[in-house]
């Protein structure tokens, strides 16, 4: 079936997206005037149809200056490092210079999807019990104690990757591409209510930390200016001498000195204990450049990030799952039936075997085949939702329809924090990035680099906490924790047909996948593919669902055995679909997480 081919969106699933409105969301706060600034970005589009290239983001700001750099030639790299430095002006507390992420490419010229990892590794010398009070035996609390330390700071990615991605793809060099960060850093931006709660949420932590109390708190007002001159100095500082400021020069001193001596108010009761980076860590890091993920489902082809995500096998196994059921034929309950099962079993695969590559086996070939796809389809019920946590499958190379599982049914605990971001850009050569960064947890570990302006990740918390020599999440000095982070590319008979990501920890697997069986098996478009209510299955006992969700199905699925933990949203995604008659649909959230931006260069008139 060609994806171009898609008939219009049904009726079905509708019932709770009515819940969610599809109109633009707009922010009407007006900023104080300043008559050195250009007007500043407040509203907020949820679509955006037209020409010439499209960006979609969480942001205004971000999404404006991605526009602005199609419009003035660049391609779709340069417009997404210039979107992805823009967020880490607006967006600190999920994205930045002191954290990482995964950046899938489509190259209009040669048809390849190829990709960047530049997810944090942990210090060559951080040990197996990093995570384990001494003093105890036992693991330190997730929050806020794990958090907030120098222990989980892993070396950044995000200014590596920013340069990969220009050195292979951009036209811009690294000081073009930040430029327009720089002077939103410098004119600064419209507060928002999001930004605002999440300052006032982790007053707590930020407090605990000198320069991160002097930069974010008290809490920016609703509707003030915020500016980040610190930041703003940064940018300059690497557009003048490039990354190896950052790795190996004055900027690495000073992430290690924070790190090994987090630089606490001495008014905390926190313990923000030091972590174990050395200069030699960020001196030696390196992107890796991992052959995508690649799945075949209904005629389209399906490419994600290979290991340390685990977004690009899980999503892929999940649909090829699926893919052994005529879901497009099915009522909406056994549609969502059969995803939330779908997704329960390859979430036990992941826990089973995705890791590092470079530490771990990973069997990718295996988890994507078709072969072992149908094994695992087996054990789903139609009639009737197995009891959670299912068990992983035998990823041996053998397939039979016996329906069992390998090894005693585990929960794993979800540490994966939920501030991350994605952006999608297209440009109008054809090509086309799917970039997902992130800090982990809203804030990172809460500690500034001080006179930098930006905030260090705590992504190593997203190893697990006890070291199991069998886990292939365990942590290893020098290794990258594994993420859930999913950018996606979909091509449509070898052409680019839809782009998405989104943030949310670990239920970033299940938001693209919910979208992708939204708009390719459930007759929805794209607007309405993003903003149907979500539910998320990862092999525990309850979904994890919005309230819209089980206000519309909650009854009938759980006549069919599933119980439910209702929460007030799931992800936040963007996507970029390019339509039949050659104009591109940008998409993003109408109301999640504040709602995001969509922008073309050049907009089709309405229809």
């Amino acid at each position: 079936m060609s994806a171009r081919a898609l008939a219009a969106p049904s009726a079905r699933l509708t019932a709770g997206a009515a819940a969610v409105c599809l109109t633009a969301t707009a922010l009407t706060i007006a900023a104080p005037p300043d008559a050195d600034a250009r007007p500043r970005e407040t509203e907020k589009n949820a679509v955006a149809v037209g020409t010439g290239g499209a960006v979609s983001s969480v942001d205004p700001e971000a999404t404006a200056i991605g526009v602005e750099v199609l419009r003035r030639g660049g391609n779709a790299t340069d417009a997404a490092i210039a979107t992805a430095a823009a967020l880490g002006v607006t967006e600190p507390f999920s994205s930045g210079l002191g954290g990482g992420g995964f950046f899938v490419h489509y190259d209009a010229d040669t048809g390849e999807v190829e990709t960047i990892d530049g997810r944090e590794t942990a210090p060559a010398a951080m040990p197996h019990d990093a995570f384990i009070n001494p003093e105890t035996g036992e693991p330190y609390d997730f929050f806020p104690e794990r958090v907030t330390s120098g222990v989980s700071v892993g070396v950044p990615g995000t200014p590596a990757t920013w340069a990969a991605a220009l050195e292979t793809w951009g036209s811009y060099s690294l000081g073009e591409a930040l430029k327009p960060a720089t002077k939103l850093a410098l004119r600064g931006f419209v507060v928002d209510q999001t930004f605002h709660d999440q300052v006032a949420q982790n007053a707590y932590r930020f407090s605990a930390i000198e320069p991160t109390a002097q930069l974010y708190l008290p809490a920016p007002e609703v509707g003030s200016v915020f500016r980040n001159r610190d930041l703003a100095h940064t940018y300059r500082l690497l557009s003048r001498k490039g990354m190896d400021a950052f790795y190996t020069g004055s900027i690495a001193e000073e992430i290690v000195d924070v790190v090994q001596s987090p630089p606490t108010t001495g008014r905390t009761d926190l313990p923000v204990p030091p972590g174990f980076m050395k200069p030699s860590d960020l001196a030696r890091y390196d992107v890796r450049r991992p052959p995508p993920t690649h799945n075949d489902y209904r005629g389209l082809d399906v490419y994600g990030m290979a290991p340390p995500s685990s977004g690009g096998s899980t999503v892929g196994e999940s649909l090829n799952i699926l893919e052994q059921f005529d879901v497009g034929a099915m009522s909406s309950v056994q549609a969502l039936h059969h995803y939330l099962e779908a997704s329960a079993l390859a979430y036990a695969d992941r826990a089973k075997y995705l890791g590092d590559s470079e530490f771990v086996d990973v069997p990718l070939a295996e988890l994507l085949s078709d072969g072992f796809a149908a094994e695992r389809a087996c054990n789903i019920d139609s009639d009737r939702a197995a009891p959670k946590p299912v068990a992983p499958g035998e990823a041996d190379g053998e397939y039979d329809t016996t329906c069992g599982g390998s090894g005693a049914p585990t929960a794993h605990p979800d540490t994966e924090g939920l501030s991350t971001t994605h952006l999608t850009v297209a440009d109008k050569w054809g090509n086309v990035v799917a970039y997902t960064l992130t800090i982990e947890q809203i804030g990172g570990s809460a500690i500034t680099v001080p006179g930098r302006g930006f905030l260090l990740n705590n992504e190593l918390t997203d190893f697990s906490a006890v070291y199991d020599p069998e886990d292939p999440n365990r942590i290893e000095g020098g290794k990258r924790p594994r993420s859930s982070i999913s950018p996606t590319i979909v091509l449509d008979d070898g052409e680019p047909w839809l782009a998405l990501g989104s943030p949310g920890g670990s239920t970033i697997i299940t938001t693209v996948l919910q979208t992708l069986v939204n708009r390719i098996d459930l007759g929805m478009d794209l607007p309405e593919a993003i903003a149907a209510p979500r539910a998320s299955q990862r092999n525990t006992e309850d979904v994890t669902a919005e309230t819209t969700f089980v206000e519309a199905y909650g009854a009938e699925l759980r006549a069919l055995g599933h119980t439910f933990s209702p929460t007030s949203e799931i992800g936040a995604a963007t996507a970029i679909e390019l339509l039949p008659d050659g104009t591109m649909q940008a998409a993003a959230e109408p109301v999640r997480r504040g709602g995001g931006d969509a922008g073309v260069v050049d907009p089709s008139p309405p229809r």
